[in-house]
């Protein structure tokens, strides 16, 4: 998959595995060829691409570390010759006040204001709306369903707990950089009045403006309205618009076969790690007619053999008369991962749980598992890590927001890697049967 003439459009940073893949999902039904690499290649051969997505587990890191890694993908993707860059993050923005969208954001705008005229310190919006999984933002506000943000479950993340729906003052706790709001009045008049709303902001200071988005077609128009910004920030929603743009240019031609992706053949399982409101209905749903095992950190903090007792039960299964792929899961309600984080505390807590099932990952790829589907973006990260995954083609939707993905440079393995609070109750039956090749 190297050697392409054509230098890549669009290059991504992304703050975590499932985020990446999501937005890959969103570049693909635009007709862009894309690739996710895991982490920064340390290679500069060029990809044969129309996008590239660079898959950091950055999220939750400090935001010192987190702008390093970012500023190295930036590096590595302008090596590769693409003409505007995009950060993702989460569609729920999550980020406390001493988090890294902000500080990454004023890293990459650095960056890329190099060698621009006197006194222009860039400009980007930010909008993580998604309105197809009920993400939508006004003025300001980000709203999940019906419901603020802060009122909808995220004020319980673990790790990233969303106190506050007004993104304007969320992202100005982490940036020196003055912060505005493009909206939905400017938004609703179409690209014209929103590229002029975007103009005054920048003449009034601001240099990151949250943006409005209630619909797709608010994000179309966004997307056409960001064409000649070097960095775009948000959820993959926004990438819906991006596509178009360099459609526009002559740049991209589209290809039929965009979501290709070769088949996979071997055993396949399901790992789940989140503790999101969406993940747990997933995993009761399977729970009342397949087989699932659960993995109790406090059991593994006592030394007890999680690990094998995890890949026992899978062997058991894939021996059967009937063989059946199995669920392993460690997702639990939000006050079961209280307790734990009471006496682990709250990164250990987390850090044990990707551990572990990163090593069963490792396992179950020794008993022939080819095909995994991975709840939450922590746990993915440390899952793709653990089966030593550097390269991914990303093709066809599974859920909004999930594509199924492919190795193409290591053994063959299909994965879908699925964000906490995405994917419809039925989504783990529903991505293995599109692993499988059968949707």
């Amino acid at each position: 998959m190297t050697g392409s003439t054509q230098k890549p459009l669009l290059g991504c940073i992304a703050d975590d595995f499932t985020g990446a893949t999501d937005l890959a999902n969103m570049l693909v039904r635009g007709d862009m060829r894309t690739v996710q690499t895991i982490g920064v290649p340390d290679s500069h051969e060029r990809l044969d691409a129309d996008a590239l997505v660079v898959a950091l587990k950055s999220r939750t890191i400090p935001a010192a570390d987190a702008v390093a890694q970012s500023l190295a993908a930036l590096d590595w993707l302008r090596a590769q010759g693409c003409r505007q860059f995009f950060f993702k993050y989460c569609s729920t923005f999550d980020s406390t006040d001493a988090g890294n969208i902000g500080p990454v954001i004023d890293a990459l705008l650095d960056a890329l204001s190099d060698g621009a005229a006197k006194g222009e310190r860039g400009f980007t919006i930010v909008c993580p709306a998604f309105p197809e999984n009920g993400r939508t933002i006004y003025r300001g506000h980000l709203f999940v369903g019906d419901t603020l943000l802060n009122e909808s479950g995220m004020e319980n993340h673990p790790l990233t707990p969303m106190t506050d729906a007004n993104l304007v003052r969320v992202l100005q706790r982490q940036t020196a950089s003055k912060v505005g709001l493009v909206r939905h009045d400017a938004v609703a008049k179409g690209m014209p009045a929103t590229r002029d709303a975007m103009a005054a902001l920048q003449r009034d200071g601001v240099r990151v403006a949250i943006a409005d988005a209630l619909s797709d077609a608010d994000l179309y128009t966004l997307g056409e309205a960001c064409a000649d910004l070097p960095l775009v920030t948000g959820g993959s929603g926004i990438a819906l618009g991006l596509p178009a743009n360099f459609r526009r240019a002559q740049l991209l031609a589209g290809t039929a076969d965009a979501s290709h992706l070769p088949r996979v053949a071997g055993r396949s399982v399901v790992l789940a790690g989140s503790a999101s409101r969406a993940t747990n209905a997933q995993v009761a749903a399977w729970r009342e007619t397949r087989p699932a095992f659960r993995v109790d950190p406090l059991a593994a903090v006592r030394g007890e053999p999680v690990v094998e007792q995890a890949l026992a039960f899978a062997r058991e299964h894939f021996g059967a008369a009937t063989p059946q792929p199995v669920l392993i899961y460690a997702t639990a309600t939000p006050e079961e991962v209280k307790g734990v984080q009471l006496e682990l505390g709250v990164a250990e807590a987390g850090h044990l749980v990707e551990r572990t099932l990163a090593r069963i990952a490792s396992g179950l790829r020794e008993l022939g598992v080819r095909k995994f589907v991975v709840a939450g973006g922590e746990t993915s990260g440390a899952v793709v890590q653990a089966l030593g995954v550097r390269t991914l083609r990303i093709g066809a939707q599974i859920d909004p927001g999930v594509p199924a993905t492919a190795t193409i440079d290591a053994e063959p393995l299909a994965l879908a890697l699925k964000s906490g609070n995405f994917g419809a109750t039925d989504f783990f039956v529903k991505a293995l049967r599109h692993l499988d090749g059968d949707a």
